[in-house]
């Protein structure tokens, strides 16, 4: 699938790039060339346990040794781009950071809980960088909306979400003990997800680190914007052009999920709010008029103090820093009205 499109399926998406090619690249190798070197990669708890070997835990946790894992692994993050593209590359990885220490725990709690229910000792478990790939299941399942696309005999829905859970069937039923890294993946998602325990904000990726990887690793795995004519759905297969009206499609429900949202908001405060006066500076008009409106506008407002945060999340979206800034001023640094109003104008 993510080999029919080309790179311009990943605009917007160096990370999920970076995930498709480092580890597929290095799987098969170990399959093909250096198998002597597949031993450091097995995910070997007994060596974790037993031996204190920790390095285990990262190794045996990147790179996938069957190459029938790699492919579906490598399908599943092509269809989760969607993700970075939306929430930008650094929540993305920190969601992938989390959910990949969260599910190293859940998988030796798993493991010793089977030990000691069932009597089966449980050595090593399937390499690869699967337990967030079976975490993102969780937001995949809670916010992409789900469009019909075809039937089966009249009864059976086939939907742009169908492919992606088969592919985490295929990937579940691919090994004897997978089930327990897709059960520690699953609620390591869920966990992280949580609004309730807030470990996003705890395992996250810092902004430096996140400044340094935007300097240095995303110009490299940075694809060009798509044409116009791929964009509006001109692609080789049948296949490739639904794929791209579903992903347009589902960019209009979010769109308007995000005016639901401000409908609702403005009915809370009690009518319907002026976007006109809140966000004067924010869409440029050229006419002579435009600084003398601008200059007494700042006069009567003062400006309000707004979060480095949540500017830099809004610049994480594609918005210009002073968009932002005036944006989050105008809305008294409220992160949702904000976003509203710089998506929809």
């Amino acid at each position: 699938m993510f080999t029919s499109t080309g790179s311009s399926g990943l605009y917007k998406a160096p990370l999920s790039k970076g995930l498709l090619i480092v580890p597929s690249t290095l799987s098969l190798l170990l399959a093909l060339l250096f198998q002597h070197y597949q031993k450091f990669f097995t995910y070997n708890l007994q060596a974790v346990k037993e031996e204190f070997q920790i390095w285990r835990l990262v190794c045996g946790r990147a790179v996938c040794l069957d190459l029938k894992d790699t492919f579906c692994s490598s399908l599943l993050i092509y269809n989760f781009r969607i993700f970075e593209r939306r929430y930008g590359s650094r929540k993305f990885s920190s969601f992938l950071l989390g959910s990949w220490m969260l599910s190293v725990l859940f998988d030796l709690l798993l493991v010793e809980a089977v030990e000691y229910s069932f009597g089966v000792s449980i050595n090593s478990l399937p390499s690869g960088f699967l337990g967030p790939i079976f975490a993102l299941f969780i937001p995949f399942y809670c916010s992409i909306p789900r469009v019909q696309v075809t039937q089966i005999l009249g009864q059976f829905s086939i939907t742009n979400k169908t492919l992606v859970y088969i592919l985490g069937l295929q990937l579940l039923t691919s090994g004897s003990y997978i089930w327990i890294v897709a059960l520690s993946g699953l609620i390591s998602g869920m966990c992280y997800s949580s609004h309730v325990l807030k470990v996003y904000r705890v395992l996250c990726v810092p902004s430096g680190m996140a400044r340094i990887f935007a300097w240095t690793l995303e110009p490299i795995f940075s694809s060009a914007e798509p044409s116009n004519e791929i964009r509006v759905g001109m692609g080789a297969t049948v296949d490739i052009q639904r794929q791209q009206r579903i992903e347009l499609l589902d960019r209009q429900i979010l769109m308007s999920q995000f005016a639901q949202i401000r409908r609702q908001r403005q009915q809370q405060q009690g009518g319907m709010i002026n976007w006109n006066r809140l966000f004067p500076p924010l869409r440029r008009q050229r006419n002579a008029n435009y600084q003398d409106n601008r200059q007494t506008e700042h006069e009567v407002l003062p400006p309000a103090e707004v979060s480095e945060e949540q500017v830099a999340r809004l610049m994480e979206m594609g918005f210009s820093r002073i968009d932002a800034l005036e944006a989050l001023r105008a809305s008294n640094n409220d992160l949702n009205v904000a976003t509203n109003f710089l998506l929809q104008h």
